[in-house]
């Protein structure tokens, strides 16, 4: 009863706080950015460990309590400082990986986002990445092939856009079992498919909006990432040329 009380106590301050998910999603990413630099594995190992004496899990919970009666609370408040220490060290080294500036994280197997300043959510919501489809087809008498995934690393705005035109590739007429046309033909050329704005993170992928609201959270793209129009909006204004995205 005491654990289904603590559980319930929990759910009520998240509900309260309406950030847990950034949160979690922030953290997921700074873990997968220590994993990728190659910090120490018994440091990894302990980090969520590290994370509980931090938000004050360790006094309240009941295992500890019975594993402090068998081993003594000496031995159990040595380690908790032990520990302590661990997450100041750790700390400092997340702040090297959190960008200065405001960043954006895209997880693409939960098609969601969170708009960060440093530590701070400044916004989250539902986006579309990348299908995995694979879509052949021929030019002339050459094969084709497109895998229609969305590239995960960290990248940078290189451009951004008002109004944008999209510029058909030749995949778009394939997948429609047309013929494909010379690179200026009109019909490449598509107004209103983006919406109001477009982030360019290079190689042909966007962060743009979608006629097809319907399917954010679901992974339905090209391969670029789409957004609702007021979440397009708050972060085409935020991020500015040079704005890191990380994707994962």
């Amino acid at each position: 009863m005491k654990e289904t009380n603590l559980l319930r106590d929990q759910k009520l301050t998240d509900a309260k706080s309406g950030k847990v998910g950034g949160k979690r999603l922030f953290w997921t990413f700074i873990l997968g950015l220590i994993l990728s630099v190659g910090v120490a594995i018994p440091f990894v190992q302990n980090f969520y460990k590290l994370q509980q004496i931090v938000s004050g899990f360790i006094a309240g919970n009941s295992s500890l309590s019975y594993t402090a009666g068998r081993v003594g609370i000496d031995k159990i408040k040595s380690y908790q400082a032990s520990l302590t220490k661990e997450t100041a060290s750790l700390g400092k080294k997340l702040e090297e990986f959190i960008p200065k500036d405001i960043y954006l994280i895209i997880n693409t197997s939960n098609n969601d986002f969170v708009l960060m300043n440093k530590r701070e959510v400044l916004r989250k919501g539902k986006c579309s990445t990348g299908s995995y489809t694979l879509l052949k087809g021929k030019r002339g008498n050459k094969d084709q092939q497109w895998i229609f995934k969305t590239p995960r690393g960290m990248f940078k705005i290189r451009l951004r856009v008002k109004d944008p035109v999209w510029t058909k590739p030749d995949w778009a007429f394939v997948e429609e079992g047309l013929p494909v046309p010379s690179a200026r033909h009109p019909s490449r050329f598509d107004y209103g498919t983006l919406g109001d704005y477009s982030l360019h993170l290079g190689d042909g992928y966007m962060i743009h909006g979608t006629l097809y609201k319907r399917f954010l959270g679901m992974p339905v793209t090209h391969g670029c990432i789409r957004m609702g129009d007021e979440d397009l909006e708050v972060i085409f204004q935020a991020m500015q040329l040079g704005s890191k995205v990380y994707i994962y």
